[in-house]
Parts: structure tokens; sequence; C-alpha cells
């Protein structure tokens, strides 16, 4: 329903944000699909910090989780999921140039980059 408040141009990218979110949840608990994908909750509208919102049945499991969307490339989304609540992630993005990295912070749970 949220996804259909969105211009139809924004929808896609909804929907994949989502999914990857949803995504990266399970497989960090290893259950794959065998667990409901209605079962829990993730954020995923435009500008929304990447975050587990809610898990039914458990209602402290949302706070013991990191969760950080990433952009690999334009046009792309991925997330990752950590079971620490206070995680911090950070990206490594290769510029091309042989030895040459730049640290891009893309997100940090419970700290500053």
């Amino acid at each position: 329903a949220a996804v259909r408040t969105l211009p139809l141009d924004r929808r896609t990218e909804a929907f994949f944000t989502c999914w990857t979110r949803k995504e990266a949840y399970l497989k960090a608990l290893g259950d794959g699909l065998a667990r409901p994908l209605n079962s829990f909750d993730v954020s995923f509208l435009p500008g929304e910090v990447a975050r587990l919102l809610s898990v039914r049945d458990n209602s402290g499991e949302a706070s013991r989780w990191t969760m950080s969307g990433l952009t690999p490339t334009a046009g792309a989304v991925a997330a990752l999921a950590v079971d620490l609540p206070a995680a911090r992630i950070t990206c490594w993005h290769w510029t091309g140039r042989e030895g040459a990295c730049a640290s891009e912070a893309c997100m940090h749970g419970g700290g500053t980059p």
C-alpha cells in the first residue's frame, strides 16, 4: 500500500529497496524464505534510513539489528543486516586506479564515522 502512494517513477526503486532489506534480514537469520515476508517490516520509502522496524511475535527483535542500505552502482540497491544493535558499517568504493580506495561511510549505527 505504501508503494502505491509513491510517484510511478519511484515505485520500482522502493520495491527493490524493500526486497533487498527483507532478503538481508532473512539471510542473516539463515532462514531464507522459510520465514514469511509479512512476518516483519523494514523501512524502504525514499529517504528513509535502512532499519528493521518490527518482527511479529518478537517485540524486542528489531532493536537487536543494524541494517544498512547500499548503492553498489547507479540504479542498483543492496542491503546488509547485522545482529548487533550499534554496529558500525563502513563501505569502500574502488575508484579504478591501482591502490586508490576511498572510504565512504554508507551507514553506521550508534556512532559517528
